[in-house]
């Protein structure tokens, strides 16, 4: 547990070396107004978080820098999120003001809009649902229980599930419901789907479909699996921007994994809702364990559907990025609530 005095420098030693990226010395940390502590007292107190593993430092004669345990009791303690700037507010309503018909440009957009404001490289995923439309649906049943639903999208996609068919539904009912979908939801997109498929067809169908509750949480089932994720990078060379990264190896790697989508889609999906924090080995990436990585997801009808990331060196400003990504991802579920309902 660490005292008062260690957390305000610790704090002041983690905001001084975000900004200057060179290791902090006890004499520039006595200069802020914020600490009234003498130098002396201030380089006790940085020799026993050194002990504790909250500070490195990398040279014999230099100051300290920030270890990995030190950015995470950071992040999770000390950590100041502030308020929007002007500059950023506006940013962001102008993005959301401009009503873009097609989803796929708002979250490719996204993804700019993030780097641009942060100066780090972003990593949005969105699945294909925004592009991708029902082409057909068709059902096979094997025996009185189960059966193969088949989905051609407009992609070409085409998804084959075996599912279950709910007790009481005949070959008939079967039937007709399979025509009313390729009747009526046709070329609608997978985000559409699902309030269409209660909205514009269980009334026809419910008079005579028994069971058609059960069909349709069925066949969401089959419409889920289709959200392939999609990756969107920007800012990638902002990384050599960074002090940190002027080794030429190190970024090469770097670029590399930015470059390999499933691998991406893997690391920057969360594990639950919510902005998340990984910092440089808790990313399990020998590519980016020297960097930082924070992410946000966005959601429609309750359901994750995307993650907006953003990836830099473990000296990143956390405040802000946290204050955006928060901000953005809750705007961006209520844009996709509001348009795709």
């Amino acid at each position: 547990m660490l005292t008062e005095r260690q957390k305000l420098i610790l704090s002041a030693i983690v905001d001084d070396y975000i900004r200057s990226a060179e290791p902090v010395g006890s004499r520039s940390i006595s200069k802020r107004g914020d600490v009234v502590f003498s130098p002396a007292t201030i380089r006790n107190e940085m020799s026993d978080l050194e002990e504790l593993g909250f500070l490195e430092q990398p040279h014999t004669s230099a100051g300290r820098i920030p270890s990995q345990k030190g950015y995470r009791y950071y992040v999770d303690h000390l950590v100041q999120f502030g308020e929007m700037t002007a500059e950023e507010l506006e940013t962001i309503k102008l993005y959301f003001a401009e009503r873009l018909n097609v989803m796929e440009d708002t979250i490719q957009q996204a993804a700019a809009i993030i780097s641009g404001l942060t100066n780090y490289t972003s990593i949005v995923l969105g699945p294909e649902v925004f592009s991708a439309t029902m082409k057909h649906l068709q059902i096979v049943p094997l025996d009185a229980k189960s059966a193969v639903a088949i989905v051609v999208m407009s992609t070409g996609h085409v998804e084959n599930r075996i599912v279950q068919i709910p007790e009481g539904v005949s070959a008939q009912d079967l039937e007709r419901f399979v025509n009313a979908m390729n009747d009526k939801l046709q070329g609608y997109s997978l985000l559409q789907l699902k309030s269409r498929l209660h909205n514009e067809i269980a009334a026809e169908l419910s008079r005579y479909v028994s069971r058609f509750e059960e069909l349709c949480n069925m066949i969401e089932n089959v419409f889920r699996a289709q959200n392939q994720d999609r990756v969107f990078l920007s800012g990638a060379t902002h990384m050599l921007e960074q002090p940190e990264f002027k080794d030429v190896d190190k970024v090469k790697s770097i670029f590399e994994l930015l470059e390999q989508p499933p691998t991406l889609v893997r690391i920057v999906t969360p594990s639950e809702e919510g902005v998340k924090v990984k910092i440089g080995a808790e990313n399990h990436v020998d590519a980016i364990s020297q960097c930082s990585l924070v992410t946000a997801t966005y959601s429609v009808d309750g359901e994750h559907i995307g993650t907006i990331g953003v990836l830099g060196p473990t000296r990143m400003e956390y405040g802000k990025v946290i204050r955006l990504l928060n901000y953005l991802s809750k705007n961006m579920s209520n844009l996709l609530n509001h348009r795709w309902k």
